[in-house]
């Protein structure tokens, strides 16, 4: 399958059909996530315990890259340790910046599928919103 079909499927998808958009019920922490040059904004929300995350979701407004990328995010950081999503939020981070190695692309899953951002400047803020926001909120967790 072409890469940008695939890209375009994902994006589109998770824009369209969320499945982490909306609010959580007694979220353990939140943090808004703005992106000043195009108006995303979203609030991630987490649930923790021991140190796993135990459910997540987003909410806000923003472009279908921005909401599909959150979506990706929250749906691959659900059950995993706070560290553990950390490191995948450093892997997004550094992928779109075009400093991964393709087997730390590989550990992102479908989140890899938008790598091909980094080449398109005007969206990379919107992909690593969601991202940057998580990686903000756990600092120190």
């Amino acid at each position: 399958m072409d890469i940008k079909r695939f890209y375009n499927e994902i994006v589109t998808d998770h824009n369209l059909h969320p499945l982490h958009k909306h609010p959580l019920e007694d979220p353990d922490i939140e943090l808004e996530g703005v992106n000043p040059s195009c108006g995303d904004e979203i609030t991630v929300q987490l649930k923790v315990k021991d140190g796993v995350i135990t459910d997540g979701s987003f909410i806000g407004d923003g472009c279908a890259v921005s909401q599909a990328s959150a979506d990706i995010m929250i749906d691959m950081v659900i059950g995993k340790k706070v560290e553990q999503a950390r490191h995948l939020a450093d892997i997004f981070i550094r992928m779109i910046k075009c400093e991964a190695t393709r087997e730390e692309i590989e550990e992102l899953r479908e989140a890899g599928a938008l790598e091909d951002i980094s080449h398109n400047p005007a969206r990379v803020k919107c992909a690593v919103l969601g991202w940057h926001t998580l990686d903000e909120m756990t600092k120190g967790m």
